[in-house]
C-alpha cells in the first residue's frame, strides 16, 4: 500500500513527464491550443475581460479561478499594474494578483502587453502545473498540498506569508505538530509558534525543504490512517487503495525528535 509520499514522488520525481500527461489530457490540451491561438490577439484590458474563455484560463493559471467572476477588481488591478508601489495589486496580500498584473502588464506595455513570454508560455506552463496540482488533490488532498509548498517555498519570505496562504499554513501546521485551534490565537503569537519550529531560511535548501515536506507527507498520512487513493490514479484514472504502509513507517522512524 502507498502513501502520499509515495503519490508525491512519483510526480515530483520527474516533474516534466507528469506535467506532460497533464498537457496530454484532451480537455487541457484544447483549451491550451485556443489560449496560445488567440491571447495575441488581445490588446487592451476590455478586450482580456470581454473573451471568458481566454480570461478564464489565464485566471485559472495563476490560482485565481475562483475570483473569475470579479471582472472590476481584475480590471483595476491590471489598470494600475505594478509599477506604482500604491497600486492595489502591490497592496494585497495575495501575490497572486501582483504576478498577475506583471504577466499582463498593461499599465507597462499597453497593446504590446500580451506578446511577452510571461503572458504566452509562461502562463500556458502556470496553467499546466495548476491542473497537475487540481488532479493530484482529487486522489489525495496531501500530494496537492506538497507539491504546492514545494512550488511556493523558493518565494516565502517570511512567516506571514504562510500565514496568509490558507493551503500553505495548512502543511506547516501538520508538518510542525501544531493544532488547528492555533487559528484562535492572535496572528502574532501564530507567527511565533512556527518561527520558534521552522526557519524560513531553510526552504531555499532542497534538501531541507524536503525533510519538511516528508515530515507534512508523514504526519498527514498518521492523521488520517482511512484508505487513501493510489498515486497512479492521478496519471491512469483509476482509485486504487492505499494506507499506512512501509513507506509511512520508514518515513516516521527517520523523524527526529524536534522536527528536524
Amino acid at each position: 500500500m502507498l502513501t502520499t509520499a509515495a503519490g508525491y514522488r512519483m510526480i515530483a520525481s520527474d516533474l516534466a513527464r507528469s506535467l506532460g500527461a497533464a498537457a496530454r489530457k484532451p480537455e487541457v490540451a484544447r483549451e491550451t491550443a485556443h489560449y496560445l491561438a488567440n491571447i495575441g490577439k488581445v490588446r487592451t484590458i476590455e478586450d482580456l475581460l470581454a473573451d471568458d474563455r481566454i480570461f478564464a484560463y489565464a485566471m485559472k493559471a495563476f490560482g485565481l479561478e475562483d475570483m473569475t467572476y470579479a471582472k472590476a477588481l481584475m480590471r483595476k488591478v491590471l489598470a494600475e499594474g505594478i509599477d506604482d508601489r500604491q497600486s492595489i495589486a502591490n497592496g494585497l496580500a495575495d501575490s497572486r494578483y501582483r504576478e498577475f498584473a506583471e504577466a499582463f502588464n498593461f499599465a507597462r506595455h499597453g497593446v504590446a502587453a500580451t506578446s511577452f513570454q510571461k503572458a504566452q508560455q509562461g502562463a500556458v506552463d502556470r496553467y499546466l502545473r495548476q491542473r497537475l496540482e487540481q488532479d493530484a488533490g482529487a486522489q489525495n488532498e496531501g500530494v496537492r498540498l506538497a507539491l504546492y509548498f514545494q512550488r511556493k517555498a523558493p518565494g516565502i519570505s517570511s512567516v506571514y506569508a504562510i500565514l496568509g496562504d490558507r493551503a500553505l499554513l495548512d502543511v506547516a501546521r501538520t508538518a510542525l505538530g501544531l493544532s488547528p485551534a492555533i487559528a484562535m490565537a492572535d496572528i502574532d503569537r501564530q507567527a511565533e509558534a512556527i518561527a520558534e519550529r521552522l526557519a524560513i531560511g531553510d526552504l531555499k535548501d532542497p534538501g531541507k525543504l524536503q525533510r519538511f515536506l516528508d515530515r507534512f507527507m508523514a504526519h498527514w498520512d498518521l492523521s488520517r490512517p482511512s484508505t487513501q487513493p493510489h498515486p497512479a490514479a492521478i496519471l491512469a484514472g483509476r482509485p486504487v487503495e492505499a494506507g499506512i504502509g512501509p513507506d509511512l513507517l520508514a518515513s516516521l522512524q527517520r523523524l527526529k525528535p524536534g522536527g528536524h
